[in-house]
């Protein structure tokens, strides 16, 4: 026994003094251009699909039913996705066609996987072949917007496909003035090349909670939430990286243009809620909520009362679900913020969901004072 064991030992040995001195003699190649042998892209997807099942036995997903988390994700893989994989109005794009190996044509390949399995490949990215993590693993809300997405992307045609990216906005990067509004108030670049696909040139987003209103918001808010996200002390893996690739005066332009446009933030007109629950977020606002020392969100957010810290953000004509969604990444820790964050990080934790949806539903049919 003693005898085989000294054997396979030898062997063993022998295996990685000749790998490393394959690899020291630089006879392997690295170009990208000499791509790899057949057997050797077999290896490789079958390790590939094997380990992304491994790692997905047991995993649960929340429902993907939200059709506003199709919209959410679809502007992400538009500028995250598309430059590699392709879209309906973008076959096989030439550059990363070269990479070796090339990126998969989504259109083709994702309904090889089930959710859990692409939810686990766009959050953790794949080892060796160009494909990144999620660059803010706390936001799996985030995440599961893109998988919402990557399952409708097969039946979608191009103009299908713009129209969710761009909403009723120019697909290109031009700047025009918005219509009734004073020449000084045109939109800053930044604006029309990223901001206003999914905020909106007017600031109302697109109509759901995949995205917040602006329009009205507090400037010092969202020149601190920029900041936030550029520094990585807020979390999102959607605006980080937009963020951090714009200059502060630009943080601090965005933030004016935003908090100038005409009319505070309004009512949302398509939440939905019944008279009981808006009662109950409605006494949670104003008087909070005292046996589970939850202050009163008025206190900070309004809508009643003087004017409160710049840095805290309008609450009232904000989507429902966008709020809901923020408590809850409180609540869990996966948020951050600027400065004055840790307040909501202690009190989110002390709601209850439908407490959470409550205040929420209160909110959102309120208008700002």
């Amino acid at each position: 026994m003693r005898r085989w064991l000294r054997i396979g030992a030898a062997v063993a040995a022998a295996a990685v003094a000749g790998g490393f001195l394959v690899a020291a003699s630089g006879i392997v190649p690295l170009a990208a251009s000499s791509g790899h042998w057949a057997i050797t892209y077999w290896v490789l997807e079958f390790g590939k699909r094997r380990s992304v099942a491994t790692h997905t036995l047991g995993l649960e997903l929340p429902s993907l039913d939200e059709p506003w988390l199709v919209l959410k994700g679809a502007g992400h893989y538009h500028d995250g996705c598309r430059p590699c994989h392709g879209a309906p109005d973008l076959p096989a794009p030439r550059i990363a066609g070269a990479m070796t190996p090339p990126p998969a044509d989504l259109l083709d390949r994702v309904e090889v996987y089930d959710s859990k399995e692409l939810f686990y490949i766009v959050k953790h990215g794949i080892k060796f072949t160009g494909m990144p993590a999620w660059p803010a693993q706390e936001r799996d809300d985030e995440v599961l917007a893109v998988v919402a997405f990557l399952r409708a992307l097969p039946r979608l045609d191009a103009e299908s496909y713009r129209s969710l990216v761009h909403g009723d906005g120019p697909a290109q990067d031009a700047v025009t003035p918005l219509a009734g509004l004073a020449a000084t108030l045109e939109p800053p670049e930044e604006v029309a090349a990223s901001c206003s696909r999914c905020h909106g040139a007017t600031g109302h987003g697109r109509g759901n909670a995949a995205f917040p209103k602006l329009a009205g918001q507090k400037a010092e808010y969202l020149f601190r939430a920029m900041s936030a996200y550029a520094s990585s002390q807020r979390n999102s893996g959607i605006m980080e990286p937009i963020a951090a690739g714009l200059e502060e005066a630009q943080w601090r332009e965005l933030a004016d243009y935003y908090a100038a446009l005409p009319g505070e933030i309004s009512p949302d007109a398509e939440a939905e809620a019944a008279d009981a629950t808006i009662e109950r977020g409605r006494n949670i606002t104003l008087a909070g909520i005292p046996e589970k020392d939850v202050p009163s969100c008025n206190d900070c957010h309004g809508p009643e009362g003087p004017r409160r810290n710049a840095a805290y953000p309008l609450l009232a004509g904000q989507y429902a679900d966008y709020l809901v969604t923020q408590l809850e990444q409180f609540a869990a820790g996966r948020r951050g913020g600027a400065e004055y964050a840790h307040l909501m990080q202690r009190v989110a934790p002390r709601m209850s969901r439908s407490e959470m949806e409550a205040v929420a539903a209160f909110y959102a049919q309120t208008a700002a004072q």
